[in-house]
Parts: C-alpha cells; sequence; structure tokens
C-alpha cells in the first residue's frame, strides 16, 4: 500500500494538519502552528525509490515532526515552506536537483 493513501497533510494559513491510518497499526492525528516554526530540515532519499522526508522543528517540544514528501500533500506541504521561507530556495533547489544527505535551515 502506498503511502500517500494513509499519510496525509494538509495546510491553511495558521496550521499544518497530520492524519495518518497505516494498514497495520493505529491511526493519529495532530497539529501544528507555522509561527512556531524554528529550523526545518531535508533528507534526501538513499535513491529514486526511497522516499524523501521533511522535519519540522518547532519551540514547542524536542522532537522534529515528520512529513514524508511522498504523503499526501507533501509536495505541496515543500511548497509552502520554500514560499514562506522557512527553508532556503535556493538550497532547495540544490537539494531538488542530486544533493545528497540532511540539509537545514537555518
Amino acid at each position: 500500500m502506498s503511502l500517500s493513501t494513509w499519510y496525509h497533510v494538509s495546510f491553511d494559513d495558521e496550521k499544518i494538519y497530520r492524519e495518518t491510518n497505516p494498514p497495520n497499526g493505529e491511526g493519529w492525528k495532530d497539529e501544528l502552528y507555522w509561527k512556531n516554526i524554528i529550523r526545518v530540515c531535508f533528507k534526501v532519499g538513499e535513491d529514486l525509490f526511497d522516499n524523501d522526508e521533511i522535519y519540522i522543528f518547532t519551540d514547542k517540544r524536542e522532537e522534529s515532526y515528520l512529513i514524508p514528501t511522498m504523503a499526501d500533500g507533501g509536495a505541496e506541504f515543500w511548497g509552502e515552506i520554500i514560499d514562506r521561507g522557512l527553508f532556503d530556495a535556493e538550497l532547495g533547489i540544490k537539494v531538488a536537483t542530486g544533493l545528497e544527505g540532511l540539509h537545514c535551515w537555518p
């Protein structure tokens, strides 16, 4: 079962919403405010078939929020991160064109 069928991310002007319904586990949902984001990291997948991951850090908790780019709404969410200036656009282009590893901003 494809990740995009059970992991969903959406957003509005104030919040980001995550909702999951994994096939072999219990679903959950949560939300966070855009205004609380202090850092964004992007981890490039190992190959074309591996999922890229977005890690969102806020001033409300120590651990990050993970959002896979292959989630339903993941690509749109990444675009919004760039549009809001929460990740450097030039670095975003490098990541999209083959720069490997984990990259954070700021």
